[in-house]
């Protein structure tokens, strides 16, 4: 599923990603205090690399601005990044901390994600809910049964909408912000395909 309709694109993400993920998540976070920086973020793609995603826009096109007035993304016209995914296995009722640097991956079948920004031009055209798609149709297939999350800044109606539940008082999510809340979503069952059954 690599999610190519309507000038979309869905893929794992590449290291020439970072800058544009970077200025994103500063866009998103820095006013609220919640910016994590470079470094852990890329340590958190690099323990799972296989559940974190870039999504491409073409209609993202160039002149978009990032929020210290450059440039997004070098280059001339054609898809730009419009938004990224990252989630990495931890254990239920655990995440990590902000600006923390991960260094290995937790052995669970519980998927934590963590951060989730479509950039503000592309908001509301339901891309978050195809970057969201895209990682619960891949997490059942990698042995995960169940995804949380912490959700902040009033987005709890988005992953409300989305299937996740939250769990308040269940889950101390100190650090993320006054309204902050730890919320999760079982994942279907995968189905065996007819070769790795008996």
């Amino acid at each position: 599923m690599s999610g190519d309709a309507a000038g979309v694109r869905v893929r794992r993400i590449a290291p020439g990603d970072w800058d544009a993920i970077v200025d994103l998540e500063a866009g998103t976070y820095a006013a609220a205090g919640l910016s994590e920086g470079r470094a852990a973020l890329e340590s958190k793609a690099r323990v799972s690399p296989d559940t974190c995603f870039a999504l491409e826009w073409a209609a993202g096109g160039p002149g978009q601005r990032g929020p210290s007035g450059g440039p997004r993304q070098p280059g001339g016209p054609g898809p730009r990044l419009a938004g990224y995914l990252l989630a990495l296995p931890y254990p239920e009722g655990a995440y990590p901390g902000l600006a923390d640097r991960e260094s290995a991956a937790h052995a669970s079948r519980h998927l934590h994600l963590h951060d989730m920004v479509i950039a503000e031009h592309a908001r509301g055209r339901g891309l978050g809910r195809r970057l969201l798609g895209r990682l619960t149709a891949a997490a059942p297939a990698q042995g995960y049964d169940r995804i949380s999350l912490i959700a902040v800044a009033g987005s709890h109606t988005f992953w409300s909408a989305n299937g996740f539940t939250t769990r308040p008082g269940a889950v101390d999510v100190h650090g993320y912000g006054p309204d902050a809340v730890y919320m999760t979503m079982p994942l279907p069952h995968r189905t065996p395909a007819r070769d790795e059954v008996g």
